[in-house]
């Protein structure tokens, strides 16, 4: 995984023009601290299908409908962290429980969920 974070991390670095001195760890909130927007997204998923041969599904891989999945839980009175879960296999539910806890904090899209994905579409 360390590899493939590495990979990931320079994409990153070379879509967002980052300095060097930012330090872009698994932890790093896209959005939040490199201030990601949506062309950068799809510049990174386009840079992520044509170095590793992968379909991206930018709708998952960025956690784009996270809102809407918490909503359709609630409305079902399903725990939103069990259906987020059945929608994100490639999450953890230490990351989902996460997730939802820092939920009102703004965008919670961080390179460890990138990497998470990737990985787990390597495998399926």
């Amino acid at each position: 995984m360390n590899d493939l974070f590495s990979e990931i991390q320079k994409i990153i670095a070379d879509i967002m023009d980052t300095e060097d001195n930012i330090d872009i760890s698994p932890d790093t909130y896209l959005v939040r601290d490199l201030g990601a927007e949506s062309i950068d997204l799809l510049e990174m998923s386009v840079a992520l299908n044509n170095l590793l041969n992968l379909e991206i599904i930018d709708e998952d891989i960025f956690l784009r409908r996270l809102r809407d999945y918490i909503i359709e839980a609630e409305q079902q009175h399903i725990l939103p962290e069990n259906y987020l879960l059945q929608k994100f296999p490639f999450l953890s539910r230490e990351r989902v429980t996460e997730i939802l806890w820092d939920l009102s904090s703004g965008p919670v899209l961080k390179i460890k969920d990138v990497t998470a994905y990737v990985k787990w579409q390597q495998h399926h």
